[in-house]
């Protein structure tokens, strides 16, 4: 935890030696005034003469960004509150009018300065935060102030004040403001959706960790199931052997032979069909093995049998090695030892399912889940929610996007579907990868949709290979999928169209 001489180290003003219009400006900002605000760098950036410490890479130069005024401060809203933001101001000439908020991964504790890199080169003024601590791992949540700003404050103050701050460097108020972030960054565009409609104009939650309670218990039971009283762990060296058969059972269900499952909830799979006839071996299924696969696909259940929570996704299985070992992924062990039990000697192995899922709902549910259907006051001010997720994320199940977005057309109506969209995208991992294509401009989509008033009907997403483009596809807004005209490469996006199934 940072110590609270930290906010106040000391300020460093490089503007003076770039005697120019935009280093005055970042310079004027030290004199600048907020309660609960400590700026505590400014940094006036020279054009092309940039150097990004630290990050798994090391010390990188970076030769391509706009003159920019780099802005560190640490906001302290409340008692015991200490969250680090930064704040990328471009120069005033290249500036496009727009404020984006870029999200965390994890348990974040870093600011994320590598996603500010694209969003300063186009022109946006860029934040990102470390939503107030820098602990590895999750003891942090013992620290009540810490655990809210790490649920929501830390966003929602880190809008506020640096709307505040692009104000006083430009002299005017941007004309809209965005944020994106997927896995954690998700969960962080939905609360903000949620709990303060009017932070940004327009939002996009990629593979939203949003609903926490119940997504790191289903975390928590995918490793346990095979391990508990009854249950077969599945060889991870198996998991192979596994996606391989699925896809060759629903590749072909939407007509092209891609290696891809354009819409994994039509897709009829039997895991009996891997069933070892005598013996055992890596080429085949125990009848203990497939009714583990059968456990992880229906998700966690109550005694009598009704789902608590969906299971995994066909085609997400060649990434369940890091999610069904014996130790559970220690992000979710985190959650459930520092926020629902607040017992740092809680121990996984007690984990059941049925009873401590429906608990943790009960004790961090209205802090940390993001899972409220109605969306209205976001609508009603404007705002737009551009949701997506890849359909083989190992991770975090895509049917847990897929049910939220279907909640909130039943809780909305129709209608929703003029500030609400879900994109899935077949083939893609978590937050990326896989073998579909799964990368577009996300950014570029919903400044588009804000702008205009005109809501997307189709993404265009590409595949790389060896840093060679070679299949483009269109992203359909949920429920439609993408089908093959009949006519020309199936690795281009124009010989789709987007269709209900």
């Amino acid at each position: 935890m940072r110590t609270p001489a930290v906010a106040v180290l000391r300020v460093v003003i490089l503007a003076s030696l770039f005697p120019d219009p935009a280093s005055a400006a970042c310079e004027d900002l030290a004199d600048l005034v907020l309660p609960g605000v400590a700026i505590t760098a400014l940094e006036a950036v020279p054009a092309g003469e940039f150097s990004l410490a630290g990050g798994r890479g090391g010390a990188r130069e970076i030769t391509d960004l706009p003159a920019f005024c780099r802005v560190a401060a640490t906001l302290s809203p409340v008692e015991g509150s200490e969250i680090g933001i930064e704040l990328w101001l471009p120069e005033a000439a290249v500036w496009n009018g727009r404020y984006l908020a870029l999200g965390n991964g994890g348990f974040a504790g870093s600011i994320g300065t590598n996603a500010m890199l694209d969003p300063l080169r186009r022109g946006y003024a860029a934040s990102s935060t470390d939503t107030g601590h820098s602990t590895p791992g999750g003891s942090f949540l013992l620290d009540e102030a810490q655990r809210i700003d790490f649920a929501y404050r830390a966003v929602h103050e880190m809008a506020t004040q640096s709307k505040r701050l692009i104000r006083a460097f430009y002299d005017r108020s941007e004309d809209y403001a965005f944020f994106s972030g997927c896995s954690t960054g998700g969960r962080q565009a939905l609360t903000a959706a949620q709990r303060f409609p009017a932070d940004f104009d327009g939002i996009v939650a990629g593979a939203p960790a949003s609903y926490v309670s119940h997504l790191q218990g289903q975390q928590l039971w995918m490793s346990r199931v095979g391990y508990q009283a009854g249950g077969t762990p599945i060889p991870p060296e198996k998991f192979p052997l596994i996606n391989d058969a699925v896809i060759a059972a629903c590749d072909l269900d939407d007509g092209v032979g891609d290696l891809v499952i354009e819409n994994p909830r039509a897709c009829a799979f039997d895991p009996r069909i891997l069933l070892c006839a005598a013996g055992g071996g890596n080429a085949c299924l125990t009848d203990a093995e497939v009714s583990t696969l059968a456990s992880l696909y229906r998700g966690p259940v109550t005694s009598d049998g009704a789902s608590i929570f969906p299971g995994s996704v066909l085609g997400s299985e060649s990434g369940w090695g890091q999610m069904t070992g014996a130790q559970p992924m220690a992000l979710a062990v985190d959650i459930y030892r520092y926020t629902v039990f607040g017992d740092e000697n809680w121990s996984y192995e007690d984990f059941d399912a049925g009873r401590d899922i429906p608990y943790a709902a009960g004790v961090i549910g209205e802090a940390l889940d993001a899972n409220d259907p109605d969306l209205s006051p976001l609508a009603a001010n404007g705002g737009k929610l551009l949701l997506y997720h890849g359909w083989a994320d190992p991770g975090i199940t895509p049917y847990s996007t897929v049910s939220y977005y279907e909640s909130v057309i039943d809780t909305m109506g129709a209608d929703a579907a003029d500030s609400i969209r879900l994109f899935m995208v077949p083939g893609m991992g978590h937050c990326g990868g896989g073998e579909g294509p799964g990368t577009f401009d996300a950014i570029g989509v919903i400044d588009q949709w804000v702008t205009s008033g005109t809501a997307p009907d189709r993404i265009v997403a590409s595949r790389s290979r060896g840093g060679v483009v070679d299949r483009t596809r269109p992203l359909c807004p949920y429920p439609q999928i993408a089908v093959y005209g009949g006519a020309g490469s199936t690795d281009l996006a124009g010989n789709f169209v987007c269709r209900l199934p």
